[in-house]
């Protein structure tokens, strides 16, 4: 259930990128921060920010969109990095027990469920906030794979 929950928020987070406009600001930044600090976050915080190893392409403090950067990522390259961050998410959910879930990975105040439910909710919080100014900006809904976790072509709910 978990994976299959997990998957459907990474399609969903994957709509988000396909229509959002990613220089539209929030909060002062540009959208795309707001999807990379998303993705980081899964990539660091679903498994054990405690052992996290930067992506290459990663700048400090890139993660934080009060943070100026200067590296700019495109929407393939966030793309890319959502889908190696979903590869790596469900390899890591296939080998992950039921007695796991209780447990706190390595150096790790949190347990394994507690880490993965707090990226459901971040992640589904970013998602709506995206979502949110592209329903604004362009007056249509981003099409949303809900607990049946069906993916379409369609990019909006028309």
């Amino acid at each position: 259930m978990i994976k299959k929950q997990t998957i459907t928020n990474y399609i969903n987070m994957e709509t988000a990128i396909k229509t959002y406009d990613r220089n539209a600001l929030v909060c002062g930044s540009p959208a795309w921060r707001y999807v990379y600090h998303a993705v980081h976050s899964a990539d660091k915080w679903f498994f054990n920010p405690a052992k996290f190893t930067e992506p290459d392409f990663h700048e400090n403090g890139m993660d934080n969109p009060d943070n100026p950067c200067e590296k700019v990522l495109s929407n393939e390259q966030l793309l890319d990095y959502l889908h190696k961050v979903q590869a790596k998410t469900e390899k890591y959910l296939d080998e992950l027990s039921d007695e796991e879930l209780n447990e706190k990975p390595d150096g790790c105040e949190y347990t394994r469920l507690e880490l993965i439910l707090g990226q459901f909710r971040h992640i589904s919080s970013h998602i709506g906030m995206i979502n949110g100014q592209t329903i604004e900006r362009t007056g249509k809904f981003p099409i949303f794979a809900g607990l049946d976790g069906k993916q379409t072509d369609k990019l909006f709910d028309e």
